[in-house]
């Protein structure tokens, strides 16, 4: 399938999605997860009319965003991989997104690299809503007060929560993560007077179970792109 009738079979995915939920399909955004893929793939895309675009390796997306942006400036990058400290500089300075914070340490260096000519970085903390060990996040107990921490830095704007929960099969019980991360949203946003309009979750599998428990952004890399290659080391 061409990368156009994929593009466009995601997006009416997501309006099916958004519709069955009594939603605005207009209030969830599509993030096209585009790790692995060259800058001609992403080029292609954004001649669609796709602008946001995921990315989970620092050097492959600095490489992609400096030959993309000259003829595409209004595209809007996002850092959804684990984040090494070593790599936060990079991020703050050509990101405009990282969905992955999950310790304090990590946003402190985001907030005071973030070059004083470009916007407030925008944030997510990641969740492990299913306290997985092998698994990024912060957990569900310990997300208000790393939400309310991350917040107060200057130089980020904290918009929502983020998750990537174990795999599950039908959507009833891939709908019951999404649902625990949406009431935590909720709460937390309740508890620590916190604006939180985003829910960054669902991906290729079970994205309209994730619009069904209200996802406003989904991660969709394999549908749009197709089944990537092994990295090179």
């Amino acid at each position: 399938m061409s990368l156009e009738h994929s593009l466009a079979s995601v997006r009416q995915r997501i309006e099916q999605a958004a519709k069955s939920a009594g939603r605005d399909p207009r209030s969830v955004t599509l993030l096209a997860v585009s790790k692995t893929f060259p800058a001609h793939d992403v080029a292609h895309a954004a001649s669609l009319g796709q602008i946001d675009f995921g990315e989970n390796y620092v050097q492959e997306a600095m490489d992609k965003i400096a030959a993309l942006r000259p003829d595409w400036p209004a595209l809007q990058w996002h850092f959804i991989g684990p984040l090494q400290s070593n790599k936060t500089r990079d991020v703050a300075a050509h990101f405009d997104w990282v969905h992955s914070i999950d310790r304090l340490k990590l946003a402190q260096r985001l907030n005071d690299q973030r070059p004083a000519d470009r916007p407030p970085l925008q944030v997510c903390i990641q969740v492990n809503v299913d306290d997985e060990a092998t698994k990024s996040g912060v957990r569900v107990e310990d997300a208000g007060a790393l939400a309310a921490a991350v917040a107060a830095l200057p130089r980020l704007r904290l918009r929502g929560l983020m998750c990537i929960p174990e795999a599950r099969t039908g959507t009833s019980a891939q709908r019951e993560p999404f649902a625990r991360l949406r009431l935590l949203r909720d709460a937390m946003a309740a508890e620590h007077g916190l604006a939180l309009d985003t829910l960054s979750m669902g991906m290729s599998a079970d994205l309209e179970a994730a619009i069904l428990e209200g996802a406003t952004l989904v991660r969709v890399g394999s549908a749009i792109f197709g089944a990537r290659s092994p990295r090179s080391p």
